[in-house]
């Protein structure tokens, strides 16, 4: 499954470069996109699939710290890359004849550049609020990676500070894209519906039908690890919802 990852968002990004055809705002979101998930799945499966090969669940501190701070930054830009997609949708579908202009490559740059700045700060501060924590010597973490919150709940010293930091971050870098492709959908939703053809209705739902599906994959499971987490509190399912 990592290889098919690897390869298939590979795939797309090479597709996007050598074809002048997808060189527009959707394909390069959908390439940065692609680089972000390779990133992403590679930030903790080689080593689990290291564990699994040799048997020994061991990660260093340093190694533990790293984990986190490469986590948080590409499940971030995950997050926003999937609401600026969902913003180049609104504006081609609900302001056509704006495209050019609003979603130009000065534009769709900027986009994804502050994408990379907010989410680096962010995974800093994370990474910062971690080592102010002291921990034990050998401590066992119930999951497969380095979770943000497993790592700081097994800590010594108090975590109340490092909690209202990640419930923050979660709530604005979490909510605050949600929030903004819910928006982008419903007015495209309602752009849609003024349109009188069956066949122009179904033209222009089926350029965000891509973007819906993994939007609905992406939060769908993220919200399952954390209500699993927080109604069953058992690790195992925890980590099962977390590989989805």
């Amino acid at each position: 499954m990592y290889l098919v990852t690897v390869l298939g968002n590979l795939l797309i990004i090479l597709a996007t470069i050598s074809d002048s055809h997808l060189h527009t705002p959707m394909y390069f979101f959908l390439s940065n996109l692609s680089f972000v998930d390779i990133c992403f799945t590679s930030t903790t499966v080689p080593k689990m699939l290291v564990n699994i090969q040799t048997q020994s669940k061991v990660i260093s501190y340093a190694g533990c710290i790293t984990q986190i701070y490469f986590f948080a930054i590409f499940v971030v830009l995950d997050n926003f890359l999937l609401a600026v997609m969902a913003y180049d949708r609104y504006v081609a579908i609900c302001h056509p004849l704006h495209y050019t202009v609003s979603m130009n490559p000065h534009v769709c740059g900027l986009l994804v550049l502050a994408s990379w700045i907010v989410s680096v700060l962010n995974s800093l501060l994370q990474r910062l609020m971690v080592l102010r924590l002291s921990f034990c010597t050998i401590l066992e973490i119930p999951h497969f990676f380095c979770e943000l919150n497993q790592v700081v709940h097994l800590a010594c010293s108090d975590t109340f500070l490092n909690d209202l930091v990640v419930y923050l971050a979660s709530v604005v870098l979490g909510g605050g894209p949600l929030a903004g492709i819910l928006y982008s959908y419903s007015k495209i939703v309602s752009s849609i519906c003024k349109i009188s053809s069956a066949q122009g209705k179904y033209k222009a739902f089926s350029t965000c039908a891509s973007h819906l599906s993994v939007v609905s994959l992406f939060y769908g499971t993220s919200l399952g690890v954390y209500l699993s987490s927080a109604v069953a509190q058992n690790s195992l399912s925890t980590a099962t919802a977390s590989v989805m």
